[in-house]
């Protein structure tokens, strides 16, 4: 069965970073699924999230704003309010069947938002499977997928997001190498310290990736079965950085640099490298421009219809030459809850970042350093943050930071050398400093009135230190799981 209007299939797995997929080059992951849609589709070397945290990160990619322009929607573990539209919502209301596997819009609350579902679509959850390790999810996404086919009524197009749990932590230590995955293969990003305690890390944090490869390929399978391979659009992609210190909740290019591949049957031609600067903003008014539907508000994201179904590579469309990109509130590792706001600005040339509270700590308070996901490089930096080689790194990952930070893509990816006070580059910090500030004053970041306080005063329905469900640092201040914390408004003394 071939219907007029394309399928669209979303494959999202949890903290995925560039370039950690075979077809950009790298060699401790399988990912052939992933290597397909890049062969037969358009393989993008410069797509990145709006922000470096799951729940902002997918509202983004669902909604087609920015995190400042989502209200509870910019920070991790709170909600996202109903009155902004999703696309998967959009699309079922133009006669499409939705449904989501896996992780969809998240961490956070959808009872909280007023919706009836998650905002990716409703959960085929129920097929269970043995995975690989301990710590993998039981989901059999492949399955779930076959059932929601299965009750998708005749002739009606699909919108289906597959949101795996992997490669989020935590891993089975050292599962990799017992699958047969070599240290010699991996790449230790200039970040991170090259020791073997690392690369077995990153070989754990691998053969995840490989897990989610695997159930796309079923998926893709299954759709060639069906004959509907070629008359749906597939997106595979991550959701933000790897979760390794100084990536994933960071606004350094491994924190917000992901993989992106997207295959449309004869629609977008095959074997192409696209270097356009594209966001997960983009991928809504995409989805909804694919299938003729109209955009009830205004997104900032615009549609990649036009460079998809193009023949051109490199960079296609020459106005995809910047990107905004923003963080809040993430983990419960800080006093009243309070998050570390910074934004920033990436051309062809520089990395701009502001820090708008230097003197908070960034990576979290040092009782346990809470933006940073535990694991194995995590303890390595830490217990070794003494010695020569290992001091730089850490001190990059865990101390404060200053309120500008510059970095020249000539340089590479790592972001270790902060230029915000070479004289050399003080005109090139000004103009993008500038363009930042014009850019979020034109999109209404509260940061650019005097509002930000409104960020951290967002209920968050995570954990926090001491709770009895985790055995954390328990923090000064407000510490009320789902409230909003009114003590932040700047009237709360006088009211």
């Amino acid at each position: 069965m071939v219907t007029q209007r394309p399928n669209i299939l979303v494959a999202i797995s949890d903290d995925q970073g560039w370039p950690h997929a075979g077809a950009y080059g790298c060699r401790f992951v399988n990912t052939p699924a992933f290597d397909r849609v890049a062969a037969e589709g358009v393989l993008f070397e410069n797509a990145f999230c709006p922000a470096p945290q799951c729940s902002p990160s997918r509202a983004g990619l669902l909604t087609g704003l920015n995190m400042w322009q989502l209200e509870e929607g910019a920070v991790l573990w709170s909600l996202l309010p109903a009155k902004y539209d999703c696309y998967p919502d959009l699309l079922a209301e133009a006669g499409y069947f939705v449904g989501l596997t896996g992780k969809g819009w998240g961490p956070g609350s959808v009872p909280g938002s007023g919706r009836p579902h998650n905002p990716a679509g409703p959960s085929y959850d129920a097929r269970k499977c043995q995975p690989l390790t301990t710590k993998m999810s039981r989901n059999d996404y492949a399955a779930n997928f076959a059932d929601f086919l299965a009750a998708r009524p005749a002739g009606a197009p699909f919108c289906f997001w597959y949101g795996a749990k992997e490669p989020h932590r935590a891993y089975e230590t050292g599962s990799g190498l017992r699958a047969g995955k070599r240290l010699e293969d991996v790449d230790v990003p200039a970040y991170l310290p090259d020791c073997e305690d690392v690369r077995s890390d990153l070989l754990d944090y691998g053969l995840e990736i490989d897990r989610f490869d695997q159930d796309l390929g079923k998926m893709m399978a299954l759709l060639e079965e069906r004959d509907e391979l070629s008359n749906t659009i597939i997106v595979v992609t991550g959701d933000n950085g790897c979760p390794f210190p100084r990536a994933k909740a960071n606004l350094y290019e491994n924190g917000l640099h992901v993989p992106l591949a997207i295959r449309w049957g004869t629609r977008a031609a095959g074997g192409r490298r696209v270097t356009d600067f594209v966001s997960f903003i983009d991928l809504a008014p995409t989805f909804l421009d694919a299938a003729g539907v109209t955009q009830r508000r205004p997104m900032t994201g615009r549609s990649l219809v036009p460079v998809l179904c193009c023949k051109g590579e490199g960079r296609v469309d020459p106005t995809r030459d910047v990107l905004f990109t923003g963080k809040e509130r993430h983990a419960y590792c800080r006093p009243d809850n309070r998050g570390y706001p910074s934004r920033s600005v990436k051309t062809d040339d520089f990395l701009y970042i502001r820090n708008y509270e230097p003197d908070a700590w960034p990576a979290g308070n040092p009782e346990g350093y809470g933006d940073v996901d535990p694991g194995p490089s995590k303890t390595y930096l830490l217990e070794h943050r003494d010695e020569e080689g290992v001091r730089e790194l850490a001190e990059a990952a865990f101390a404060k930071r200053p309120a500008e930070e510059l970095y020249a893509a000539a340089d590479g990816d790592a972001n270790l050398g902060n230029l915000a006070d070479d004289p050399q580059y003080a005109e090139a910090k000004q103009q993008l400093s500038e363009l930042l500030e014009r850019t979020l004053t034109e999109q209404g970041d509260p940061r650019m009135s005097g509002q930000g306080w409104v960020y951290d005063h967002y209920p968050y329905y995570g954990r926090m230190g001491g709770d009895g469900e985790w055995g954390g640092p328990i923090f000064p201040g407000f510490r009320e799981k789902g409230e909003y914390n009114m003590s932040l408004r700047p009237d709360s003394a006088s009211s």
